[in-house]
Protein backbone atom coordinates (compact mmCIF):
# COMPACT_ATOMS: atom_id res chain seq x y z
CA UNK A 1 0.00 0.00 0.00
CA UNK A 2 1.41 3.38 -1.01
CA UNK A 3 1.55 6.45 1.30
CA UNK A 4 -0.82 8.44 -0.92
CA UNK A 5 -3.56 5.79 -0.82
CA UNK A 6 -3.34 5.58 2.96
CA UNK A 7 -3.76 9.33 3.43
CA UNK A 8 -6.43 10.28 0.86
CA UNK A 9 -9.78 8.54 1.35
CA UNK A 10 -11.91 7.61 -1.58
CA UNK A 11 -14.41 10.32 -2.53
CA UNK A 12 -18.01 9.72 -1.41
CA UNK A 13 -20.52 9.50 -4.18
CA UNK A 14 -23.01 12.38 -4.18
CA UNK A 15 -26.58 11.17 -4.50
CA UNK A 16 -29.23 13.46 -5.99
CA UNK A 17 -32.08 14.38 -3.64
CA UNK A 18 -35.53 15.05 -5.02
CA UNK A 19 -37.58 17.85 -3.45
CA UNK A 20 -41.32 18.23 -3.90
CA UNK A 21 -41.59 21.93 -4.75
CA UNK A 22 -45.36 21.79 -4.67
CA UNK A 23 -45.38 21.74 -0.87
CA UNK A 24 -43.20 24.82 -0.50
CA UNK A 25 -44.87 28.19 0.12
CA UNK A 26 -43.50 31.68 -0.16
CA UNK A 27 -42.72 33.38 3.13
CA UNK A 28 -45.45 35.90 3.94
CA UNK A 29 -47.83 34.54 1.34
CA UNK A 30 -51.56 34.69 1.91
CA UNK A 31 -53.05 31.33 2.95
CA UNK A 32 -56.46 30.16 1.90
CA UNK A 33 -59.34 31.72 3.79
CA UNK A 34 -60.13 28.57 5.79
CA UNK A 35 -56.46 28.10 6.69
CA UNK A 36 -56.40 31.74 7.74
CA UNK A 37 -59.30 31.19 10.13
CA UNK A 38 -57.54 28.12 11.55
CA UNK A 39 -54.40 30.19 12.16
CA UNK A 40 -56.45 32.81 13.99
CA UNK A 41 -57.95 30.09 16.16
CA UNK A 42 -54.46 28.81 16.97
CA UNK A 43 -53.55 32.32 18.17
CA UNK A 44 -56.65 32.64 20.37
CA UNK A 45 -54.78 32.35 23.68
CA UNK A 46 -52.22 34.97 22.68
CA UNK A 47 -55.00 37.33 21.56
CA UNK A 48 -56.90 36.95 24.84
CA UNK A 49 -53.95 37.29 27.20
CA UNK A 50 -52.53 40.23 25.26
CA UNK A 51 -55.90 42.00 25.36
CA UNK A 52 -56.28 41.39 29.08
CA UNK A 53 -52.76 42.61 29.82
CA UNK A 54 -53.31 45.80 27.83
CA UNK A 55 -56.56 46.50 29.71
CA UNK A 56 -54.80 46.13 33.06
CA UNK A 57 -51.87 48.34 32.04
CA UNK A 58 -53.80 50.91 30.00
CA UNK A 59 -54.52 53.30 32.87
CA UNK A 60 -51.74 52.27 35.26
CA UNK A 61 -49.97 55.62 35.00
CA UNK A 62 -53.07 57.55 36.06
CA UNK A 63 -53.69 58.19 39.73
CA UNK A 64 -57.25 56.94 39.50
CA UNK A 65 -56.26 54.00 37.30
CA UNK A 66 -59.12 51.97 35.83
CA UNK A 67 -61.67 54.34 37.36
CA UNK A 68 -61.26 56.52 34.26
CA UNK A 69 -62.96 53.79 32.24
CA UNK A 70 -66.13 54.75 34.11
CA UNK A 71 -65.46 58.44 34.78
CA UNK A 72 -65.01 59.33 31.09
CA UNK A 73 -68.53 58.35 29.97
CA UNK A 74 -70.00 59.82 33.17
CA UNK A 75 -68.42 63.21 32.45
CA UNK A 76 -69.53 62.95 28.81
CA UNK A 77 -73.06 62.16 29.92
CA UNK A 78 -73.06 65.10 32.34
CA UNK A 79 -71.86 67.42 29.59
CA UNK A 80 -74.55 66.29 27.15
CA UNK A 81 -77.19 66.52 29.89
CA UNK A 82 -76.33 70.14 30.58
CA UNK A 83 -76.23 71.08 26.90
CA UNK A 84 -79.07 69.06 25.42
CA UNK A 85 -81.22 68.34 28.46
CA UNK A 86 -81.17 71.70 30.21
CA UNK A 87 -80.20 74.23 27.55
CA UNK A 88 -81.68 72.81 24.33
CA UNK A 89 -84.57 71.01 26.09
CA UNK A 90 -84.28 67.83 24.03
CA UNK A 91 -85.47 65.92 27.10
CA UNK A 92 -89.09 66.89 26.45
CA UNK A 93 -91.28 63.86 25.98
CA UNK A 94 -88.58 61.40 27.14
CA UNK A 95 -89.38 59.39 30.23
CA UNK A 96 -86.33 59.10 32.55
CA UNK A 97 -84.11 61.27 30.40
CA UNK A 98 -81.08 60.65 32.64
CA UNK A 99 -81.27 56.89 32.09
CA UNK A 100 -82.06 57.45 28.41
CA UNK A 101 -78.94 59.57 28.02
CA UNK A 102 -76.69 57.32 30.13
CA UNK A 103 -77.53 54.21 28.10
CA UNK A 104 -76.93 56.03 24.83
CA UNK A 105 -73.58 57.54 25.89
CA UNK A 106 -72.17 54.37 27.45
CA UNK A 107 -73.17 52.11 24.55
CA UNK A 108 -71.95 54.58 21.95
CA UNK A 109 -68.56 54.95 23.64
CA UNK A 110 -68.10 51.18 23.47
CA UNK A 111 -68.64 51.12 19.70
CA UNK A 112 -66.61 54.26 19.09
CA UNK A 113 -63.62 52.99 21.06
CA UNK A 114 -63.71 49.49 19.56
CA UNK A 115 -63.96 50.64 15.94
CA UNK A 116 -61.26 53.27 16.37
CA UNK A 117 -58.87 50.85 18.09
CA UNK A 118 -59.44 48.16 15.48
CA UNK A 119 -59.02 50.62 12.63
CA UNK A 120 -55.64 51.82 13.93
CA UNK A 121 -54.35 48.42 15.04
CA UNK A 122 -52.26 47.63 11.94
CA UNK A 123 -50.79 51.10 11.49
CA UNK A 124 -49.92 51.53 15.18
CA UNK A 125 -48.26 48.09 15.33
CA UNK A 126 -46.34 48.37 12.08
CA UNK A 127 -43.02 47.30 13.65
CA UNK A 128 -44.61 44.13 15.03
CA UNK A 129 -46.17 43.35 11.65
CA UNK A 130 -42.80 43.71 9.92
CA UNK A 131 -40.88 41.66 12.50
CA UNK A 132 -43.10 38.61 13.09
CA UNK A 133 -45.08 36.18 11.00
CA UNK A 134 -48.65 35.76 12.25
CA UNK A 135 -52.18 36.31 10.92
CA UNK A 136 -52.54 40.09 10.88
CA UNK A 137 -56.23 39.95 11.76
CA UNK A 138 -55.10 39.00 15.27
CA UNK A 139 -54.33 42.69 15.88
CA UNK A 140 -57.81 44.17 15.19
CA UNK A 141 -59.41 41.17 16.91
CA UNK A 142 -57.23 41.77 19.96
CA UNK A 143 -58.08 45.48 19.92
CA UNK A 144 -61.81 44.74 19.86
CA UNK A 145 -61.50 42.13 22.58
CA UNK A 146 -59.62 44.67 24.69
CA UNK A 147 -62.48 47.16 24.28
CA UNK A 148 -65.01 44.46 25.13
CA UNK A 149 -63.19 43.64 28.37
CA UNK A 150 -62.99 47.35 29.18
CA UNK A 151 -66.73 47.67 28.57
CA UNK A 152 -67.66 45.23 31.35
CA UNK A 153 -67.15 47.73 34.21
CA UNK A 154 -68.61 50.39 31.93
CA UNK A 155 -71.88 48.49 31.54
CA UNK A 156 -72.03 47.62 35.24
CA UNK A 157 -71.65 51.31 36.09
CA UNK A 158 -74.38 52.15 33.57
CA UNK A 159 -76.79 49.71 35.20
CA UNK A 160 -75.90 50.95 38.67
CA UNK A 161 -76.64 54.55 37.67
CA UNK A 162 -79.99 53.54 36.22
CA UNK A 163 -80.92 51.71 39.42
CA UNK A 164 -79.72 54.39 41.84
CA UNK A 165 -80.67 57.71 40.24
CA UNK A 166 -84.38 58.64 40.31
CA UNK A 167 -86.60 57.50 38.88
CA UNK A 168 -84.92 54.25 39.93
CA UNK A 169 -85.56 51.39 37.53
CA UNK A 170 -86.27 47.86 38.74
CA UNK A 171 -84.10 44.91 37.78
CA UNK A 172 -85.96 42.38 35.60
CA UNK A 173 -85.11 39.23 33.65
CA UNK A 174 -85.04 41.38 30.50
CA UNK A 175 -81.64 42.67 31.59
CA UNK A 176 -80.22 39.31 30.48
CA UNK A 177 -80.94 40.32 26.88
CA UNK A 178 -78.19 42.91 27.20
CA UNK A 179 -75.61 40.13 26.76
CA UNK A 180 -76.63 39.00 23.24
CA UNK A 181 -77.14 42.63 22.21
CA UNK A 182 -73.59 43.56 23.27
CA UNK A 183 -72.17 40.45 21.58
CA UNK A 184 -73.87 41.37 18.28
CA UNK A 185 -72.59 44.92 18.70
CA UNK A 186 -69.06 43.54 19.23
CA UNK A 187 -69.25 41.53 16.00
CA UNK A 188 -70.33 44.64 14.14
CA UNK A 189 -67.50 46.67 15.70
CA UNK A 190 -64.98 44.01 14.67
CA UNK A 191 -66.23 43.89 11.09
CA UNK A 192 -66.04 47.64 10.64
CA UNK A 193 -62.65 47.73 12.38
CA UNK A 194 -61.25 45.10 9.99
CA UNK A 195 -62.40 47.07 6.96
CA UNK A 196 -60.96 50.34 8.24
CA UNK A 197 -57.72 48.67 9.36
CA UNK A 198 -56.90 47.65 5.79
CA UNK A 199 -57.86 51.06 4.41
CA UNK A 200 -55.82 52.98 7.00
CA UNK A 201 -52.81 50.70 6.50
CA UNK A 202 -52.60 52.10 2.96
CA UNK A 203 -54.14 55.58 3.38
CA UNK A 204 -53.24 57.00 6.77
CA UNK A 205 -55.20 60.20 6.13
CA UNK A 206 -58.42 58.32 6.87
CA UNK A 207 -57.39 58.31 10.54
CA UNK A 208 -58.04 62.05 10.71
CA UNK A 209 -61.57 61.57 9.38
CA UNK A 210 -62.56 58.96 11.98
CA UNK A 211 -63.41 61.44 14.79
CA UNK A 212 -65.68 63.42 12.48
CA UNK A 213 -67.40 60.27 11.21
CA UNK A 214 -68.01 58.89 14.71
CA UNK A 215 -69.31 62.25 15.94
CA UNK A 216 -71.76 62.48 13.03
CA UNK A 217 -72.78 58.87 13.69
CA UNK A 218 -73.48 59.75 17.32
CA UNK A 219 -75.77 62.63 16.34
CA UNK A 220 -77.69 60.31 14.02
CA UNK A 221 -78.26 57.63 16.67
CA UNK A 222 -80.92 59.35 18.83
CA UNK A 223 -78.68 59.41 21.90
CA UNK A 224 -79.95 62.66 23.44
CA UNK A 225 -83.24 63.08 21.60
CA UNK A 226 -86.15 60.84 20.70
CA UNK A 227 -86.59 59.64 17.14
CA UNK A 228 -90.29 60.50 17.36
CA UNK A 229 -89.46 64.04 16.30
CA UNK A 230 -88.93 62.65 12.77
CA UNK A 231 -92.36 61.06 12.64
CA UNK A 232 -93.33 63.43 9.84
CA UNK A 233 -90.10 62.78 7.93
CA UNK A 234 -90.34 59.10 6.86
CA UNK A 235 -87.00 59.11 5.02
CA UNK A 236 -85.07 60.32 8.05
CA UNK A 237 -87.04 58.02 10.35
CA UNK A 238 -86.21 55.00 8.17
CA UNK A 239 -82.53 55.95 8.09
CA UNK A 240 -82.40 56.15 11.89
CA UNK A 241 -84.17 52.82 12.33
CA UNK A 242 -81.70 51.13 9.97
CA UNK A 243 -78.77 52.49 11.99
CA UNK A 244 -77.16 49.50 13.79
CA UNK A 245 -76.00 51.64 16.70
CA UNK A 246 -79.51 53.03 17.20
CA UNK A 247 -80.91 49.49 17.25
CA UNK A 248 -78.54 48.19 19.93
CA UNK A 249 -79.19 51.30 22.05
CA UNK A 250 -82.94 50.92 21.53
CA UNK A 251 -82.81 47.25 22.55
CA UNK A 252 -80.93 48.00 25.76
CA UNK A 253 -83.25 50.93 26.57
CA UNK A 254 -86.30 48.70 26.15
CA UNK A 255 -84.80 46.08 28.48
CA UNK A 256 -83.41 48.41 31.15
CA UNK A 257 -85.65 51.49 31.17
CA UNK A 258 -89.04 50.37 29.93
CA UNK A 259 -89.16 46.66 30.97
CA UNK A 260 -90.48 45.54 27.61
CA UNK A 261 -89.31 42.93 25.13
CA UNK A 262 -87.48 44.58 22.21
CA UNK A 263 -89.11 44.30 18.82
CA UNK A 264 -87.91 41.46 16.62
CA UNK A 265 -87.22 43.96 13.84
CA UNK A 266 -84.52 45.58 15.99
CA UNK A 267 -82.87 42.21 16.59
CA UNK A 268 -83.07 41.31 12.90
CA UNK A 269 -81.52 44.60 11.75
CA UNK A 270 -78.76 44.41 14.35
CA UNK A 271 -77.96 40.77 13.53
CA UNK A 272 -77.89 41.49 9.79
CA UNK A 273 -75.48 44.38 10.28
CA UNK A 274 -73.29 42.41 12.71
CA UNK A 275 -72.95 39.22 10.66
CA UNK A 276 -72.72 41.10 7.37
CA UNK A 277 -70.02 43.47 8.60
CA UNK A 278 -68.05 40.58 10.12
CA UNK A 279 -68.18 38.49 6.93
CA UNK A 280 -67.24 41.39 4.66
CA UNK A 281 -64.56 42.60 7.08
CA UNK A 282 -62.85 39.22 7.40
CA UNK A 283 -62.74 38.59 3.65
CA UNK A 284 -61.68 42.14 2.81
CA UNK A 285 -58.93 42.14 5.44
CA UNK A 286 -57.71 38.66 4.43
CA UNK A 287 -57.31 39.72 0.79
CA UNK A 288 -54.85 42.40 1.86
CA UNK A 289 -52.81 40.10 4.12
CA UNK A 290 -49.62 40.34 2.04
CA UNK A 291 -49.64 44.13 1.91
CA UNK A 292 -49.58 44.94 5.64
CA UNK A 293 -46.36 46.44 6.90
CA UNK A 294 -44.99 47.20 3.43
CA UNK A 295 -46.35 50.70 2.97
Amino acid sequence: MSADSAIDPEPVAVRPLSVDMRRLTRVGSRPSFLDYLVQLWDFRQFIFYDARARVQSGTRRDRLGSAWLILNPIFNGLTYYLIFGLLLKTSRGIENFVGYLVVGIFVFQFSSGAITSGARSIRSNKSVVQAFNFPRAALPIGANLRELLSAVPLLLAMLLIVVVLPPAEKITWLWLLIVPAILLQSLFNLGVGLILARIISRVHDVTHLLPFATRAWMYCSAIFYTYDRFINNPEMLTAIKLNPLFNVIDIIRDCVLYARVPQWQSWAILAAWALGALAVGLVYFWKGEESYGRG
